[in-house]
């Protein structure tokens, strides 16, 4: 017999992978173990060696959608082609998305000859597998969230791209307003019906950093304010941006790193999720 507080842990553990893959298998472990088949310490090393997946040089976490929404993200650079490409396989066998960013147009090339429906962006330099099955982004049409990304020039579309990537591996709805600088604001005041329409909005912008604080000023929505490295001497490779943005006197403004495109898209992305889910349930 199972002392009382063993068979909540199992039947905990067993909650906990029933909406991902291998849901199937662990069912089966906790069921062996709640029934007195498996030791506890055997219970608990085969449920960790389903979470990860150990290809070498790497160990990949294939749990990371089921606690955190969405699955690992490769950072490219300094990675050989050889180690993205195994955790790439390893997240395909699990039925996830994969997105890889900083990705040189050499990785691509030898990425895209192992996987054919690659998709890479030279700009945004990312490189993104589509999923297979079952990811929590395959959701209801209707159902998915919005973001708007914004850039404030020409020079920042690098950053911008890299966040319109991963918006899209996330499976939201993405609107990319380019070039609207505060140079120009009369190129902002014209978009904002459409900003207006976002659940969480993405600012790329370098020299002074202006253009959050700006858009937070006419939206009732988070803005995620990416700096860019983009700037004259003084805007210190980003550091001036940074700074603007981070004291930013608009309430809804908050910061990620410089280039941090791929940051600013993610947070940007989870917040319009929980927004379309808040949506859905309230929806006649």
């Amino acid at each position: 017999m199972l002392c009382p507080l063993v068979r909540p842990l199992a039947a905990a553990w067993r909650g906990c992978y029933d909406g991902g893959m291998n849901a199937d298998n662990a069912r089966q472990i906790a069921e062996q173990f709640i029934d007195g088949q498996l030791p506890l310490d055997d219970f608990v090393n085969r449920l960790t060696k389903m979470a990860t997946a150990d290809v070498g040089e790497a160990r990949v976490d294939l749990d990371r959608d089921r606690r955190c929404g969405f699955p690992e993200v490769v950072y490219g650079e300094g990675k050989s082609v050889e180690v993205i490409a195994k955790i790439f396989r390893a997240q395909i066998q699990h039925g996830s998305p994969s997105l890889a960013t900083r990705i040189s147009p050499e990785q691509a090339a030898e990425l895209a000859a192992d996987f054919s429906d690659g998709l890479y962006n030279p700009l945004g330099r990312t490189f993104r597998l589509p999923a297979s099955v079952g990811h929590p982004s395959d959701r209801p049409t209707g159902n998915i969230g919005r973001i708007a990304i914004v850039s404030a020039g020409t020079t920042d579309m690098n950053v911008a791209e890299e966040a319109r990537e991963t918006a899209i591996w996330m499976g939201v709805e993405v609107t990319l307003l380019q070039d609207v600088g505060v140079a120009g604001p009369q190129r902002l005041v014209t978009q904002l019906p459409r900003l207006r329409q976002a659940d969480a909005i993405v600012v790329v912008a370098g020299m002074e950093g202006a253009l959050p604080s700006v858009v937070g000023g006419h939206v009732a929505c988070p803005v995620v304010a990416v700096p860019t490295s983009v700037g004259y001497g003084a805007n210190f490779a980003g550091l001036s941006a940074l700074l603007g943005m981070l004291n930013s006197c608009a309430s809804n403004v908050t910061v990620v790193n410089i280039d941090a495109g791929f940051k600013g898209a993610y947070v940007a992305g989870l917040i319009a999720q929980r927004v379309a889910d808040a949506r859905q349930a309230t929806s006649p």
